[in-house]
């Protein structure tokens, strides 16, 4: 048995495709008609659900705290202060009907991550899914209030320790059973040399620890798809993207989020990667059938095997390719010491009725 849940109309387990949330986030950039454009574009990419925030400024972030600490980390490249920046991102409660209508007209998911309690109950009728950002893996009341609403539960992990994981988890788990957890590095600067901090084989600790429990999932925020790729191959089956559709536009989140051919790119090998995982049984595959016989050898004569005449080892030689109703190498006992019961020539493949 494994764990499987769906979401939306979709199963969601070890054994299915990768579901794909591409975060929109900040990139409507205050226009609900772009906002719109970007569920279609993401929906058109292969994305299964296009997933929003919602969040006040005043409830998000405090003024006073980040004038005192000042702009840090991918916050340093930014014109304005970090509190317009939050504002300029919110998103008018009045677009989530619209939202939600739009995913559904382009057969997608709608989801959101709601960043004050009040969210939570306002945004449940519109959504099948949470999604807790790694910000509030700490805020114990907001997890309980969403696992409570028994939905499937999205948790990013960015910039946590394990035991900080396990408590989440753990609150999660007493109210729902239905849980994605996933692996997440919370640099938003696009470096290359984020690559050695994503640590995907988190996910490999995850699964010891949490098992059956929980759905593996990553949320991504490095150049391309290679994390992806390593992530599905390691288990994740959810996987969380920011989406845009011009990386030049200005605004927090553009610059490192994926757009429509990159996106479509990310979906269309990972289906590839998906196909080639199998089912981890050996065998010899349907497409080998024919390659099965003309790669491996038989044996055949090297010299002219006389009727009557005892087969010793020095007489045979194994070459491509391998006829039916003859000898492998590996049944080389087989043949020694037979007797031909025919004139065998030089070059000639041996086969079963050849001998005695």
């Amino acid at each position: 048995m494994f764990k499987k849940m769906k979401i939306g109309k979709k199963i969601v387990s070890e054994n299915s495709k990768t579901y794909f949330v591409a975060d929109i986030a900040a990139n409507h950039d205050g226009s609900l008609k772009r906002a719109k454009r970007l569920i279609k574009l993401c929906a058109k990419a292969g994305a299964d659900a296009a997933k929003f925030q919602h969040f006040k400024a005043s409830t998000i972030i405090s003024k006073d705290g980040f004038n005192d600490i000042g702009k840090l980390s991918h916050q340093s490249k930014w014109k304005k202060s970090v509190y317009q920046i939050y504002e300029d991102a919110s998103i008018n409660f009045s677009w989530t009907k619209e939202l939600k209508k739009e995913c559904k007209k382009n057969n997608i998911d709608f989801l959101t991550s709601p960043y004050d309690l009040n969210y939570v109950d306002e945004v449940n009728k519109y959504i099948c899914a949470y999604k807790i950002g790694s910000g509030d893996i700490t805020w114990l009341d907001i997890i309980k209030k969403i696992a409570k609403k028994r939905k499937p539960v999205i948790l990013a992990t960015g910039a946590s320790q394990l035991d900080e994981v396990k408590r989440a988890v753990k609150e999660i788990l007493k109210y729902n059973k239905n849980l994605v957890l996933m692996q997440c590095n919370t640099n938003y600067s696009n470096s290359e040399k984020n690559f050695k901090y994503i640590n995907l084989n988190a996910l490999k600790s995850f699964k010891k620890i949490f098992g059956k429990k929980i759905i593996l999932g990553l949320s991504d925020h490095t150049p391309g798809h290679a994390t992806v790729l390593g992530s599905v191959a390691l288990g994740a089956r959810v996987v969380e993207k920011h989406f845009t559709d011009d990386n030049s536009r200005n605004g927090p989140d553009h610059k490192f989020s994926m757009n429509f051919q990159t996106w479509k790119t990310m979906v269309d090998e990972t289906r590839r990667l998906e196909f080639s995982m199998g089912n981890g049984v050996k065998k010899i595959e349907f497409n080998e059938k024919d390659t099965n016989h003309i790669q491996r050898r038989s044996y055949y004569s090297n010299k002219n095997i006389t009727k009557g005449e005892r087969i010793k080892k020095n007489f045979l030689i194994p070459l491509r390719p391998y006829l039916k109703n003859s000898f492998s190498p590996d049944k080389d006992f087989l043949l020694i010491n037979k007797i031909a019961k025919k004139e065998i020539k030089k070059g000639k493949c041996i086969k079963k009725n050849m001998i005695r």
